[in-house]
Protein backbone atom coordinates (compact mmCIF):
# COMPACT_ATOMS: atom_id res chain seq x y z
CA UNK A 1 0.00 0.00 0.00
CA UNK A 2 2.84 2.67 1.17
CA UNK A 3 4.58 1.70 -2.67
CA UNK A 4 1.49 2.24 -4.59
CA UNK A 5 0.62 5.72 -2.17
CA UNK A 6 4.44 6.65 -3.53
CA UNK A 7 3.72 5.36 -7.13
CA UNK A 8 0.81 7.89 -7.21
CA UNK A 9 2.85 10.57 -5.32
CA UNK A 10 5.58 10.55 -8.56
CA UNK A 11 2.76 10.45 -10.91
CA UNK A 12 1.65 13.30 -9.50
CA UNK A 13 4.47 15.19 -8.96
CA UNK A 14 5.20 14.07 -13.00
CA UNK A 15 2.08 15.72 -14.41
CA UNK A 16 2.85 18.93 -12.80
CA UNK A 17 6.13 19.15 -13.98
CA UNK A 18 4.89 18.18 -17.55
CA UNK A 19 1.95 20.81 -17.18
CA UNK A 20 4.80 23.58 -16.19
CA UNK A 21 6.42 22.98 -19.29
CA UNK A 22 3.48 22.62 -21.49
CA UNK A 23 1.29 26.17 -20.66
CA UNK A 24 3.99 28.49 -21.56
CA UNK A 25 3.81 26.95 -25.13
CA UNK A 26 0.52 28.04 -26.01
CA UNK A 27 -1.90 29.98 -23.25
CA UNK A 28 1.06 32.79 -23.01
CA UNK A 29 2.42 33.07 -26.60
CA UNK A 30 -1.13 32.92 -28.54
CA UNK A 31 -2.18 36.46 -27.95
CA UNK A 32 1.36 37.32 -29.56
CA UNK A 33 0.45 37.10 -32.98
CA UNK A 34 -2.40 39.53 -32.78
CA UNK A 35 -0.57 42.12 -31.31
CA UNK A 36 2.26 42.26 -34.06
CA UNK A 37 -0.70 43.37 -36.68
CA UNK A 38 -2.42 45.31 -34.63
CA UNK A 39 0.82 47.74 -34.45
CA UNK A 40 1.97 46.71 -37.37
CA UNK A 41 5.64 46.57 -35.80
CA UNK A 42 6.12 42.54 -35.91
CA UNK A 43 9.83 42.88 -37.29
CA UNK A 44 10.76 45.17 -34.21
CA UNK A 45 8.88 43.21 -31.69
CA UNK A 46 10.75 39.92 -33.25
CA UNK A 47 14.50 40.37 -32.17
CA UNK A 48 13.42 41.18 -27.86
CA UNK A 49 11.54 38.26 -28.12
CA UNK A 50 13.95 36.59 -29.46
CA UNK A 51 16.79 37.09 -26.63
CA UNK A 52 14.02 37.52 -24.06
CA UNK A 53 13.49 33.44 -23.87
CA UNK A 54 16.76 32.04 -24.67
CA UNK A 55 15.91 29.11 -22.57
CA UNK A 56 13.24 27.99 -24.32
CA UNK A 57 13.16 27.49 -28.15
CA UNK A 58 9.27 27.11 -28.75
CA UNK A 59 8.69 30.94 -28.45
CA UNK A 60 11.40 31.56 -31.54
CA UNK A 61 9.77 29.40 -33.45
CA UNK A 62 6.35 31.37 -32.65
CA UNK A 63 8.30 34.37 -33.10
CA UNK A 64 9.99 33.93 -36.61
CA UNK A 65 6.92 33.59 -38.80
CA UNK A 66 5.43 36.70 -37.23
CA UNK A 67 6.97 39.27 -40.33
CA UNK A 68 5.43 36.76 -42.70
CA UNK A 69 1.77 37.66 -40.89
CA UNK A 70 2.28 41.36 -40.96
CA UNK A 71 3.33 41.55 -44.26
CA UNK A 72 0.01 39.85 -45.31
CA UNK A 73 -2.31 43.32 -44.80
CA UNK A 74 0.45 44.98 -47.14
CA UNK A 75 -0.76 42.31 -49.34
CA UNK A 76 -4.56 42.48 -48.72
CA UNK A 77 -3.84 46.82 -49.38
CA UNK A 78 -2.19 46.46 -52.47
CA UNK A 79 -4.11 47.42 -55.50
CA UNK A 80 -6.13 44.88 -55.65
CA UNK A 81 -5.70 44.35 -59.06
CA UNK A 82 -8.32 46.07 -61.18
CA UNK A 83 -9.69 43.96 -64.14
CA UNK A 84 -10.43 47.85 -65.73
CA UNK A 85 -8.27 47.78 -69.33
CA UNK A 86 -8.44 50.84 -71.50
CA UNK A 87 -7.11 54.68 -71.79
CA UNK A 88 -8.64 57.35 -70.54
CA UNK A 89 -8.14 61.46 -71.56
CA UNK A 90 -8.85 64.49 -69.09
CA UNK A 91 -8.06 68.24 -69.47
CA UNK A 92 -7.95 70.62 -66.25
CA UNK A 93 -7.39 73.45 -65.67
CA UNK A 94 -4.70 74.08 -62.91
CA UNK A 95 -1.97 76.29 -63.31
CA UNK A 96 1.13 75.19 -64.00
CA UNK A 97 3.51 74.31 -61.18
CA UNK A 98 0.46 74.73 -58.65
CA UNK A 99 -0.45 72.77 -55.91
CA UNK A 100 -3.53 71.71 -57.12
CA UNK A 101 -1.59 70.45 -60.38
CA UNK A 102 0.87 68.68 -57.99
CA UNK A 103 -2.41 67.15 -56.02
CA UNK A 104 -4.14 65.97 -59.27
CA UNK A 105 -0.83 64.09 -60.51
CA UNK A 106 0.07 62.38 -57.08
CA UNK A 107 -3.84 60.95 -57.19
CA UNK A 108 -2.89 59.96 -60.63
CA UNK A 109 -0.28 57.79 -59.52
CA UNK A 110 -2.37 56.60 -56.74
CA UNK A 111 -4.38 55.56 -58.92
CA UNK A 112 -2.39 53.87 -61.51
CA UNK A 113 -1.10 51.65 -58.74
CA UNK A 114 -4.22 50.55 -58.38
CA UNK A 115 -5.09 50.25 -61.72
CA UNK A 116 -2.53 49.44 -63.69
CA UNK A 117 -4.08 48.74 -66.92
CA UNK A 118 -5.64 51.96 -66.89
CA UNK A 119 -3.50 54.21 -68.84
CA UNK A 120 -4.61 58.22 -68.06
CA UNK A 121 -3.87 60.73 -70.82
CA UNK A 122 -3.82 64.35 -69.39
CA UNK A 123 -3.85 67.59 -70.77
CA UNK A 124 -3.79 71.40 -68.94
CA UNK A 125 -6.28 74.14 -70.77
CA UNK A 126 -5.84 77.57 -69.68
CA UNK A 127 -8.22 78.48 -67.16
CA UNK A 128 -10.06 81.19 -69.19
CA UNK A 129 -9.97 78.93 -72.18
CA UNK A 130 -11.23 75.44 -70.96
CA UNK A 131 -14.78 76.05 -70.99
CA UNK A 132 -15.26 77.34 -74.80
CA UNK A 133 -12.74 74.45 -76.03
CA UNK A 134 -14.95 71.82 -74.05
CA UNK A 135 -18.01 73.24 -75.43
CA UNK A 136 -16.32 73.83 -78.90
CA UNK A 137 -14.79 70.61 -79.11
CA UNK A 138 -17.79 68.27 -77.76
CA UNK A 139 -20.21 69.59 -79.81
CA UNK A 140 -18.60 69.15 -82.73
CA UNK A 141 -18.65 65.51 -81.76
CA UNK A 142 -15.09 65.16 -80.19
CA UNK A 143 -13.22 66.39 -76.97
CA UNK A 144 -11.64 64.34 -73.39
CA UNK A 145 -13.36 61.52 -71.79
CA UNK A 146 -13.55 63.63 -68.46
CA UNK A 147 -12.78 67.23 -67.38
CA UNK A 148 -13.39 69.08 -64.35
CA UNK A 149 -13.91 72.85 -63.62
CA UNK A 150 -16.23 74.82 -61.23
CA UNK A 151 -19.65 74.89 -61.92
CA UNK A 152 -20.16 77.99 -63.70
CA UNK A 153 -21.65 76.99 -66.51
CA UNK A 154 -22.80 73.79 -66.20
CA UNK A 155 -26.88 74.65 -66.49
CA UNK A 156 -25.75 76.00 -69.96
CA UNK A 157 -23.78 72.93 -70.82
CA UNK A 158 -26.44 70.44 -69.66
CA UNK A 159 -28.90 72.27 -71.36
CA UNK A 160 -27.01 72.17 -75.03
CA UNK A 161 -26.30 68.40 -74.22
CA UNK A 162 -22.57 68.90 -74.04
CA UNK A 163 -22.34 66.82 -70.30
CA UNK A 164 -23.53 63.07 -69.58
CA UNK A 165 -25.82 62.03 -67.24
CA UNK A 166 -23.94 60.08 -64.35
CA UNK A 167 -26.76 58.62 -62.27
CA UNK A 168 -25.67 55.22 -63.69
CA UNK A 169 -22.36 55.33 -63.86
CA UNK A 170 -21.75 55.85 -59.91
CA UNK A 171 -24.86 53.95 -58.71
CA UNK A 172 -24.22 52.89 -55.51
CA UNK A 173 -20.78 54.36 -55.06
CA UNK A 174 -21.75 58.17 -53.41
CA UNK A 175 -21.28 57.22 -50.12
CA UNK A 176 -19.04 59.66 -48.53
CA UNK A 177 -19.93 62.78 -50.50
CA UNK A 178 -21.88 65.20 -48.85
CA UNK A 179 -25.69 64.57 -50.28
CA UNK A 180 -25.91 68.96 -50.79
CA UNK A 181 -22.72 68.40 -53.11
CA UNK A 182 -24.37 66.93 -55.61
CA UNK A 183 -27.23 69.75 -56.26
CA UNK A 184 -24.52 71.97 -58.39
CA UNK A 185 -25.08 69.64 -60.77
CA UNK A 186 -28.06 68.26 -60.93
CA UNK A 187 -30.81 69.49 -63.08
CA UNK A 188 -34.32 68.25 -63.91
CA UNK A 189 -33.46 64.85 -61.85
CA UNK A 190 -30.37 63.79 -63.60
CA UNK A 191 -26.97 64.43 -61.94
CA UNK A 192 -23.94 65.55 -64.39
CA UNK A 193 -20.53 65.45 -62.72
CA UNK A 194 -18.85 64.22 -59.69
CA UNK A 195 -18.18 66.28 -56.75
CA UNK A 196 -15.12 67.25 -55.22
CA UNK A 197 -13.40 70.74 -53.75
CA UNK A 198 -15.81 73.33 -52.94
CA UNK A 199 -14.86 76.77 -53.58
CA UNK A 200 -15.69 80.64 -52.10
CA UNK A 201 -13.79 83.45 -52.20
CA UNK A 202 -12.24 84.96 -48.66
CA UNK A 203 -9.51 87.75 -47.25
CA UNK A 204 -6.41 86.17 -47.27
CA UNK A 205 -4.15 88.87 -44.89
CA UNK A 206 -0.14 88.65 -44.23
CA UNK A 207 -0.70 88.95 -40.25
CA UNK A 208 2.52 90.50 -39.75
CA UNK A 209 1.45 93.89 -41.43
CA UNK A 210 -2.19 93.38 -40.67
CA UNK A 211 -2.53 91.52 -37.33
CA UNK A 212 -6.40 92.46 -37.13
CA UNK A 213 -8.12 91.82 -40.30
CA UNK A 214 -11.25 94.11 -41.41
CA UNK A 215 -14.32 92.86 -40.23
CA UNK A 216 -16.39 95.63 -42.78
CA UNK A 217 -16.23 97.59 -46.00
CA UNK A 218 -15.98 100.42 -43.65
CA UNK A 219 -13.18 99.15 -42.19
CA UNK A 220 -10.98 97.54 -44.79
CA UNK A 221 -11.66 101.59 -46.90
CA UNK A 222 -9.62 103.07 -43.48
CA UNK A 223 -6.79 100.40 -43.48
CA UNK A 224 -6.29 101.52 -47.47
CA UNK A 225 -6.53 105.02 -46.97
CA UNK A 226 -3.94 104.64 -44.03
CA UNK A 227 -1.64 102.92 -46.18
CA UNK A 228 -2.71 99.15 -46.21
CA UNK A 229 -2.61 97.55 -49.43
CA UNK A 230 -4.99 94.93 -51.03
CA UNK A 231 -5.50 93.37 -54.72
CA UNK A 232 -8.49 92.64 -55.88
CA UNK A 233 -9.58 90.77 -58.73
CA UNK A 234 -11.51 93.02 -61.49
CA UNK A 235 -14.21 90.90 -62.02
CA UNK A 236 -17.57 90.27 -60.84
CA UNK A 237 -16.87 86.85 -60.19
CA UNK A 238 -14.63 87.95 -56.96
CA UNK A 239 -16.91 90.78 -56.12
CA UNK A 240 -19.79 88.95 -55.78
CA UNK A 241 -20.58 89.44 -52.43
CA UNK A 242 -20.10 92.84 -52.10
CA UNK A 243 -22.60 93.10 -55.36
CA UNK A 244 -25.54 91.21 -53.58
CA UNK A 245 -25.63 90.44 -49.52
CA UNK A 246 -23.17 93.17 -48.30
CA UNK A 247 -24.53 96.49 -49.99
CA UNK A 248 -27.91 94.30 -50.31
CA UNK A 249 -28.19 94.20 -53.66
CA UNK A 250 -30.94 91.30 -55.34
CA UNK A 251 -29.58 89.89 -58.94
CA UNK A 252 -32.77 88.39 -60.04
CA UNK A 253 -36.47 88.10 -58.76
CA UNK A 254 -38.39 84.61 -58.27
CA UNK A 255 -39.31 84.77 -62.30
CA UNK A 256 -35.42 84.97 -63.47
CA UNK A 257 -35.70 88.86 -64.15
CA UNK A 258 -33.11 91.04 -63.38
CA UNK A 259 -33.60 93.45 -61.01
CA UNK A 260 -30.33 94.45 -59.83
CA UNK A 261 -31.16 97.89 -60.84
CA UNK A 262 -33.33 98.42 -57.94
CA UNK A 263 -30.76 98.89 -55.71
CA UNK A 264 -27.03 97.48 -53.86
CA UNK A 265 -25.22 96.80 -57.36
CA UNK A 266 -24.46 100.32 -57.72
CA UNK A 267 -23.69 100.88 -53.89
CA UNK A 268 -21.10 98.03 -54.08
CA UNK A 269 -19.45 99.11 -57.43
CA UNK A 270 -19.02 102.76 -55.77
CA UNK A 271 -17.72 101.18 -52.80
CA UNK A 272 -15.33 99.37 -55.09
CA UNK A 273 -14.56 102.92 -56.94
CA UNK A 274 -13.87 104.35 -53.43
CA UNK A 275 -11.35 101.26 -52.84
CA UNK A 276 -9.40 102.18 -56.26
CA UNK A 277 -8.91 105.77 -55.66
CA UNK A 278 -8.19 105.44 -52.02
CA UNK A 279 -5.10 102.78 -53.11
CA UNK A 280 -5.83 99.28 -53.88
CA UNK A 281 -4.59 97.51 -56.66
CA UNK A 282 -7.58 96.21 -59.03
CA UNK A 283 -5.63 93.40 -61.57
CA UNK A 284 -7.48 92.04 -64.17
CA UNK A 285 -4.28 89.37 -64.59
CA UNK A 286 -5.01 87.35 -61.66
CA UNK A 287 -1.37 86.12 -61.90
CA UNK A 288 -0.09 89.47 -61.36
CA UNK A 289 -2.54 89.92 -58.53
CA UNK A 290 -0.94 86.45 -56.72
CA UNK A 291 2.39 87.94 -57.07
CA UNK A 292 1.91 90.68 -55.51
CA UNK A 293 0.55 89.16 -52.55
CA UNK A 294 3.02 86.40 -52.61
CA UNK A 295 6.20 89.01 -53.15
CA UNK A 296 4.78 91.46 -49.72
CA UNK A 297 3.45 93.97 -52.03
CA UNK A 298 0.28 93.91 -51.13
CA UNK A 299 -1.25 93.26 -47.66
CA UNK A 300 -4.36 91.63 -48.55
CA UNK A 301 -6.07 89.94 -51.19
CA UNK A 302 -9.51 88.85 -51.96
CA UNK A 303 -9.11 85.36 -53.61
CA UNK A 304 -9.83 81.63 -53.13
CA UNK A 305 -8.71 78.35 -51.83
CA UNK A 306 -7.12 77.46 -55.10
CA UNK A 307 -4.23 79.22 -54.36
CA UNK A 308 -3.72 78.52 -50.36
CA UNK A 309 -0.91 76.12 -51.08
CA UNK A 310 1.05 77.82 -53.46
CA UNK A 311 0.89 81.38 -51.04
CA UNK A 312 1.70 79.26 -47.54
CA UNK A 313 4.51 78.51 -49.51
CA UNK A 314 5.79 82.23 -49.85
CA UNK A 315 4.20 83.54 -46.79
CA UNK A 316 4.43 80.03 -44.05
CA UNK A 317 2.78 80.78 -40.81
CA UNK A 318 2.33 84.93 -41.45
CA UNK A 319 -0.88 83.64 -43.92
CA UNK A 320 -4.33 84.24 -42.68
CA UNK A 321 -7.92 83.73 -44.18
CA UNK A 322 -10.92 85.65 -42.65
CA UNK A 323 -14.06 86.13 -44.06
CA UNK A 324 -14.72 88.66 -46.94
CA UNK A 325 -15.54 91.63 -45.14
CA UNK A 326 -19.55 92.54 -44.23
CA UNK A 327 -21.10 95.45 -45.83
CA UNK A 328 -23.80 97.89 -44.51
CA UNK A 329 -26.61 95.31 -45.30
CA UNK A 330 -25.14 92.50 -44.06
CA UNK A 331 -22.86 89.54 -44.05
CA UNK A 332 -21.13 89.21 -47.86
CA UNK A 333 -21.93 86.82 -49.84
CA UNK A 334 -19.56 85.22 -52.25
CA UNK A 335 -20.54 82.47 -55.13
CA UNK A 336 -20.15 79.04 -53.92
CA UNK A 337 -19.49 76.80 -56.54
CA UNK A 338 -17.86 72.96 -56.44
CA UNK A 339 -15.80 71.14 -59.30
CA UNK A 340 -16.88 68.30 -60.36
CA UNK A 341 -15.39 66.21 -62.75
CA UNK A 342 -17.45 66.11 -66.09
CA UNK A 343 -17.98 63.12 -68.42
CA UNK A 344 -18.21 63.60 -72.63
CA UNK A 345 -21.55 62.70 -73.77
CA UNK A 346 -19.53 61.57 -77.16
CA UNK A 347 -17.46 58.57 -75.24
CA UNK A 348 -18.29 55.12 -75.75
CA UNK A 349 -20.06 53.59 -72.93
CA UNK A 350 -17.08 51.55 -71.96
CA UNK A 351 -15.29 55.02 -71.93
CA UNK A 352 -17.70 56.51 -69.56
CA UNK A 353 -17.40 54.01 -67.04
CA UNK A 354 -13.91 53.95 -67.24
CA UNK A 355 -13.94 58.27 -67.34
CA UNK A 356 -16.49 57.54 -63.80
CA UNK A 357 -14.40 55.11 -62.15
CA UNK A 358 -11.18 57.77 -63.18
CA UNK A 359 -13.08 60.42 -61.14
CA UNK A 360 -14.52 58.10 -58.55
CA UNK A 361 -10.88 57.72 -57.45
CA UNK A 362 -9.51 61.26 -57.76
CA UNK A 363 -12.39 63.06 -55.72
CA UNK A 364 -13.21 59.69 -53.30
CA UNK A 365 -11.26 59.46 -50.41
CA UNK A 366 -7.86 58.56 -51.68
CA UNK A 367 -7.96 61.06 -53.87
CA UNK A 368 -9.62 63.58 -51.66
CA UNK A 369 -7.11 63.45 -49.30
CA UNK A 370 -4.32 63.98 -51.33
CA UNK A 371 -6.24 67.28 -52.30
CA UNK A 372 -6.72 68.56 -49.13
CA UNK A 373 -3.21 67.81 -48.25
CA UNK A 374 -1.49 68.32 -50.94
CA UNK A 375 -3.56 72.05 -52.41
CA UNK A 376 -5.42 72.46 -49.06
CA UNK A 377 -8.49 72.25 -50.93
CA UNK A 378 -11.79 71.83 -49.05
CA UNK A 379 -13.73 69.17 -50.16
CA UNK A 380 -17.37 67.61 -50.21
CA UNK A 381 -16.36 63.96 -48.36
CA UNK A 382 -17.09 63.71 -45.11
CA UNK A 383 -14.49 61.18 -44.38
CA UNK A 384 -11.85 63.67 -45.69
CA UNK A 385 -10.16 65.53 -42.86
CA UNK A 386 -8.27 68.77 -43.35
CA UNK A 387 -5.59 69.32 -40.69
CA UNK A 388 -4.70 72.86 -42.05
CA UNK A 389 -7.42 75.57 -40.03
CA UNK A 390 -7.13 77.84 -43.17
CA UNK A 391 -8.57 75.10 -45.20
CA UNK A 392 -11.34 74.95 -42.42
CA UNK A 393 -11.95 78.85 -42.74
CA UNK A 394 -12.89 78.47 -46.60
CA UNK A 395 -15.16 75.57 -45.99
CA UNK A 396 -16.74 78.43 -44.14
CA UNK A 397 -16.42 80.89 -46.36
CA UNK A 398 -18.34 78.01 -48.59
CA UNK A 399 -20.72 77.44 -46.19
CA UNK A 400 -21.47 81.11 -45.80
CA UNK A 401 -21.93 81.53 -49.54
CA UNK A 402 -24.53 81.37 -52.20
CA UNK A 403 -25.11 77.96 -53.84
CA UNK A 404 -24.26 79.15 -57.53
CA UNK A 405 -27.45 78.89 -59.49
CA UNK A 406 -28.11 76.75 -62.80
CA UNK A 407 -30.64 78.28 -64.31
CA UNK A 408 -30.69 79.79 -67.56
CA UNK A 409 -31.46 83.06 -66.67
CA UNK A 410 -27.85 83.03 -64.43
CA UNK A 411 -26.20 81.98 -67.29
CA UNK A 412 -27.03 85.29 -68.85
CA UNK A 413 -25.03 87.09 -65.54
CA UNK A 414 -21.36 87.03 -66.74
CA UNK A 415 -20.83 89.08 -69.52
CA UNK A 416 -23.22 92.16 -68.76
CA UNK A 417 -22.07 92.11 -65.29
CA UNK A 418 -18.65 91.68 -66.03
CA UNK A 419 -18.72 94.66 -68.52
CA UNK A 420 -20.00 96.88 -66.04
CA UNK A 421 -17.67 96.33 -63.33
CA UNK A 422 -14.89 97.27 -65.86
CA UNK A 423 -16.81 100.08 -66.98
CA UNK A 424 -17.06 101.14 -63.29
CA UNK A 425 -13.25 100.35 -62.54
CA UNK A 426 -11.68 101.96 -65.49
CA UNK A 427 -13.85 105.61 -64.36
CA UNK A 428 -15.89 104.51 -68.19
CA UNK A 429 -19.38 104.82 -66.99
CA UNK A 430 -21.19 105.58 -63.56
CA UNK A 431 -21.68 102.79 -61.16
CA UNK A 432 -25.75 103.06 -61.67
CA UNK A 433 -25.49 104.02 -65.69
CA UNK A 434 -23.59 100.70 -65.48
CA UNK A 435 -25.85 98.58 -63.48
CA UNK A 436 -28.66 99.90 -65.33
CA UNK A 437 -27.39 98.92 -69.12
CA UNK A 438 -25.99 95.19 -67.75
CA UNK A 439 -29.55 94.03 -66.03
CA UNK A 440 -31.31 95.02 -69.44
CA UNK A 441 -28.83 93.53 -71.40
CA UNK A 442 -29.41 90.36 -69.21
CA UNK A 443 -33.07 90.45 -69.56
CA UNK A 444 -32.57 90.83 -73.38
CA UNK A 445 -30.72 87.61 -73.54
CA UNK A 446 -33.83 86.03 -70.97
CA UNK A 447 -36.21 87.32 -73.10
CA UNK A 448 -38.06 89.21 -69.78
Amino acid sequence: MKRLFVVLSLLVVLSIVASACAAPATPTKAPEPTKAPAAQVAPTKAPEATKAPAPTTAPAATKAPEPTKAAEPTKAAAPAASAAKGTVTLWHAYGTGSTEEKALSQALDAFKKENPDVKVDVLQIPFDQVFNKWETEVAAGGGPDMYTVPNDNTGNQVRAKLLAPVDDLIKGQTAGFAPSSFAGATLDGKLYGVPGIIKAVALYYNKSTVPNPPKTTDELLALVKSGKKIAINQNNYHNYGWLTGAFGGKLMDDSGKCVADQGGFADALKFMADLKAAGASFQTDGGKADTLFRQGQVDMIINGPWSLGDYKKDLGDKLAVAPMPAGPKGAATPLAGVDYWHINPNSKPEQQKLAAMVALYLFGPKGAQIYTDVAGSPMVRTDVKAADPLVKAFADAAAGGLPRPQSKEFGNWWGPFGDAVTKVMEGKSAPADAVKEACAAMNKANGK
